[in-house]
């Protein structure tokens, strides 16, 4: 769960109201389990069973939780919510129709990914005639130092971003392959602004490679990046190397051309 709070800062100043706080990770945690018991709640966060199940009642009086028998699990209303953060910009809406594009073209699953809060999220996917890795369900979270999109997208962020993102997260080792290093980090986002495309050599799952492309707005502000990714085995010599990056960009440049022609389309006269 990403929800952090800080029991000792007052709730007068700005800082999080600890009851929201507490919704809120009910909420990821009945989302992480798919569904619990009260008091496997209670146990989980380290609360009394009365305060969950305060939290809860409220919950689901307005709809966000439902219970059946003795478990919580979470409401429909959640739909309209996912519905329209995936609706909300145009490049969110048109991503399904390219990582389509990428399976169709390359064979290897896709992705798009976006960074919220210095961390990658997965946006849209497609795994082709491939069986779907769970870590790639939409919305779930990254860290970007150790993925091919989450590179593509920090390497095109300004230099305060990235510093405040590698302050905020770190570099945590996720496989022998990771780059842990901050200097080695920066040498690499270097070569991603020179190469185009950025690379993940098994550097978030032993086994896993892929390649991905960042994708700009007309003001050159990164928006997101796609990524192709397989089997290790599978992807490697000139194919992995050249000629899929070549791929991507192409159906990267027809993504962004999209986008600008449906800005162009929304200016007024």
């Amino acid at each position: 769960m990403d929800v952090h709070h800080d029991p000792g800062m007052a709730e007068n100043d700005g800082s999080p109201l600890t009851t929201t706080i507490r919704s809120l990770e009910i909420i990821e945690l009945l989302e992480e389990r798919q569904g619990a018991r009260l008091t496997d709640i209670a146990e989980a966060l380290d609360l009394p069973p009365s305060t969950v199940h305060g939290h809860l009642r409220t919950l689901e009086r307005q709809n966000y939780v439902v219970q059946e028998g003795k478990i919580y699990d979470l409401g429909t209303k959640f739909l309209s919510f996912g519905d329209y953060v995936l609706n909300r910009k145009e490049a969110y809406a048109l991503a399904d129709k390219y990582t389509e594009q990428v399976v169709e073209a390359t064979s290897c699953r896709s992705i798009f990914a976006i960074e919220e809060h210095g961390k990658g999220v997965y946006i849209s996917r497609d795994s082709g005639e491939h069986s779907q890795w769970r870590h790639e369900t939409l919305g779930n979270r990254f860290h970007l130092h150790s993925t091919a999109a989450g590179k593509a997208i920090l390497a095109h962020l300004p230099k305060q971003r990235r510093r405040e993102i590698i302050e905020r997260h770190g570099l945590s080792r996720a496989t022998e392959n990771t780059i842990t290093d901050e200097a080695e980090l920066y040498a690499e986002l270097e070569e991603v602004r020179d190469r185009g495309v950025a690379f993940n050599r098994e550097e978030q799952i032993e086994g896993i490679r892929a390649v991905s492309a960042p994708v700009f707005s007309e003001n050159d502000e990164v928006i997101g990046a796609f990524s192709a990714n397989g089997p290790a085995n599978q992807m490697v010599g000139s194919w992995f190397e050249t000629e899929l990056p070549e791929t991507l960009l192409g159906i990267t440049n027809e993504f962004e051309l999209e986008i600008s022609l449906g800005d162009a389309s929304t200016e007024s006269p």
